[in-house]
């Protein structure tokens, strides 16, 4: 007798939240905001998480919506439905950046403003090594693990060109790189009852 596959059921190896990972949402997640979204976890300890979506991009440019940065002509990307009117970045500039916090391998959150604003001015910050996101995903104490015990995440290792990469198919992309039964979601419709 031949065993069914759930494709839906993520395995306990792929519900282990840490800073430097990404949160992947199942196929069919039904939320506004991480629906077949990635998110980057800058923070994880036992009293919550933060993150920021990495495809969700915005029609609005860091130069209309930043002042000092004309020029600057990159679209923000929408970190996460928590204080969407706050500004965020991520990195790779390191010490560079007074008050950057180190997530993991070359990725950094935060820092000086001025500084960017600075180096940008100068033509010293490239727009392959900065991404600004407007709000940021949060999970207070407890609710990032209810959601893993419901399957509406996957969570893995990713290069740090992904966290910086502005592609809209990111998702799909990061998917299909793997050789598991996740791969299989990257060609799931949008709604399950299309096929």
């Amino acid at each position: 007798m031949q065993s069914e596959i759930d494709f839906f059921a993520i395995l306990p190896e792929d519900k282990i939240p840490e800073k430097g990972k990404i949160l992947i949402s199942e196929p069919f997640l039904p939320d506004t905001f991480f629906n077949r979204s990635i998110v980057y976890l800058t923070d994880h300890t036992a009293q919550g998480s933060v993150g920021f979506i990495l495809n969700k991009k915005l029609d609005l440019q860091v130069s209309a919506a930043i002042e000092d940065f004309e020029g600057w002509n990159e679209n923000l990307s929408m970190g996460g439905p928590v204080a969407p009117d706050t500004l965020h970045y991520l990195h790779n500039l390191g010490d560079k950046i007074p008050e950057s916090v180190h997530v993991e391998g070359d990725i950094y959150w935060g820092g000086d403003i001025k500084t960017i604003r600075d180096l940008i001015k100068a033509g010293k910050i490239d727009q392959s090594q900065i991404r600004f996101f407007l709000g940021y995903s949060g999970w207070s104490e407890g609710q990032l693990e209810r959601e893993l015990k419901e399957n509406s995440w996957v969570i893995a290792k990713v290069n740090s060109n992904i966290v910086l990469n502005r592609g809209d198919d990111i998702w799909k992309k990061v998917l299909r790189s793997f050789k598991n039964k996740y791969r299989m979601w990257a060609d799931f419709p949008d709604s399950p009852e299309m096929n």
